[in-house]
């Protein structure tokens, strides 16, 4: 993958390595290592509860990243605080944040934060979707479970995912990809 001003990345739930036994903490931690070296590969910004601007001329664009922070059972890493430092001044602030339900609980709190990108609930990989209609079980989970929500000014957009966990596929769910063009306003 690549793009003109970059590709840029963030941590969610399962890169940390928690849902498996590992033979060692070192085993365990190497494995982290190897993912974050892979994204480095890869060429890609990882953003890792920071961000990073972009400068048009006199426009700037603020990409903010946070770890992994979700509801109940999983991980807490993110800290969206540290990654909003040093946006302040930038005309649009867009997050990437994994799970969806840090929106509600966090995001909302930063108003200038214009729209969020979330995944993490897959559809749960098993719905019904046409028209305007829309069923899954994450809905019983989570508010923003797929596609485009507004709250006052702000967004998020909770992308299906492309591959799967648990099931090895998918009902009424389709994979997804998702491209957002901004244009100037």
């Amino acid at each position: 993958m690549k793009a003109p001003l970059g590709v840029y990345s963030i941590l969610g739930n399962h890169d940390y390595g928690e849902y498996r036994s590992w033979p060692s903490p070192q085993a365990k931690q190497q494995d982290f290592k190897n993912m974050l070296e892979a994204h480095k590969q890869l060429g890609w910004k990882l953003l890792r509860n920071e961000n990073h601007i972009l400068k048009e001329g006199r426009e700037s664009l603020a990409i903010l990243g946070v770890e992994n922070w979700g509801i109940k059972r999983f991980s807490k890493y993110g800290k969206l605080e540290e990654a909003y430092k040093g946006t302040e001044e930038a005309a649009v602030r867009l997050l990437m944040s994994h799970d969806p339900s840090h929106w509600e609980a966090k995001v909302l709190d930063y108003p200038d934060i214009d729209m969020t990108f979330s995944g993490h609930t897959h559809g749960f990989q098993f719905g019904v979707e046409f028209d305007e209609f829309r069923w899954s079980p994450s809905q019983y989970l989570y508010n923003q479970w797929a596609g485009l929500y507004q709250q006052g000014t702000q967004r998020i957009y909770v992308n299906r995912g492309y591959g799967f966990i648990g099931m090895p596929g998918r009902v009424g769910i389709n994979p997804e990809i998702t491209i957002f063009e901004l244009a100037a306003g």
